[in-house]
């Protein structure tokens, strides 16, 4: 068994700020990497709107940088998957690969949350090269080209939106007859020009030559009419949701209907004292390594005034 005054769990921008922030403020933080040290950002090739990047950085490059910055100030990161936590007692009780006991005055969970992908073997192979789960993230390196995106939602239509703002064409690829975006998101999608719905279609494989340069669909498919449909794209974007890697905690926290866990206003603090929530695992709406970042930042400062209060 290990006494730690402030354990954070997720290697984001969010794991990797708080880190920072707690290792300064002598926290003696130590930081569970989990199955992917890096998080969501290590499979992402371009970063080009993080500040201080004034040429742009790769995911990878980036996760790196915030590592060494993070050890610099002292930081234990240690590889490893956190299995079970008992937020019932304090010092707060987390496990670490099924055997490793961690006593924690403070836990600070980053652990993001994982896009949803459709799961067909092209959508894998060319993840990353021409495959998103982001359009504010990588719209921009499509500007004036043709792209696609998948949903039927909100986010969906939201995405679709951002980017007829920047490429030529926009494919809304719905696996329904109608879309289940709000009214106000139907109609912004239907005034954008260069946004054409494909109603019942499903994708059947995407193709090209190291990169994304078409979509094999099938229309109506099942149906006595079922066609296959050749569109012509760049970039092919996933918007059919996220989910919040929150699972192992919501036997003690509070979260939203799709998992997202709640916090207080203005604040990283959770419904148990001295466990607080930073980066994607809160956030439904921004997902982005800036605000992950920042509330990575929050996260340090709320966990140091909690033991300053305690002392």
């Amino acid at each position: 068994m290990e006494n730690v005054k402030c354990l954070i769990v997720g290697s984001g921008p969010a794991g990797y700020t708080a880190a920072i922030y707690a290792a300064r403020a002598n926290l003696n933080p130590v930081l569970i990497e989990g199955l992917q040290p890096g998080g969501q950002l290590t499979t992402t090739t371009e970063v080009d709107n993080f500040p201080g990047y004034a040429d742009g950085v790769t995911g990878p490059v980036m996760m790196a940088d915030l590592k060494k910055q993070a050890e610099r100030f002292g930081t234990d990161c240690r590889w490893g998957l956190v299995t079970e936590v008992d937020f019932s007692t304090y010092p707060h009780k987390v496990i670490v690969d099924g055997k490793k006991i961690i006593m924690a005055e403070t836990v600070i969970l980053a652990t993001g949350a994982t896009a949803k992908y459709l799961g067909f073997p092209t959508e894998e192979k060319y993840m990353g090269s021409g495959v998103s789960a982001c359009a504010t993230c990588d719209g921009f390196f499509y500007r004036g080209l043709d792209v696609a995106v998948v949903g039927g939602g909100d986010t969906a239509a939201e995405e679709a939106t951002y980017l007829a703002g920047l490429c030529k064409k926009v494919y809304l690829i719905v696996r329904k007859d109608y879309l289940r975006a709000s009214k106000a998101m139907q109609d912004r999608v239907a005034r954008t020009e260069n946004i054409e719905v494909l109603y019942e279609h499903n994708t059947k494989e995407l193709y090209g030559d190291g990169v994304v340069q078409g979509a094999k669909l099938i229309k109506r498919m099942g149906e006595a009419d079922e066609t296959e449909v050749d569109i012509k794209i760049d970039g092919y974007f996933v918007a059919i949701g996220h989910t919040p890697n929150s699972k192992i905690f919501s036997k003690y926290l509070k979260t939203d209907e799709q998992g997202y866990v709640l916090t207080e206003p203005d604040s990283t603090k959770t419904n148990v004292p001295g466990v607080f929530a930073a980066g994607d695992l809160k956030d439904p709406h921004y997902r982005q390594a800036i605000t992950s970042a920042g509330s990575g930042c929050m996260a340090a400062m709320d966990a140091e005034r909690f033991l300053s209060e305690r002392e």
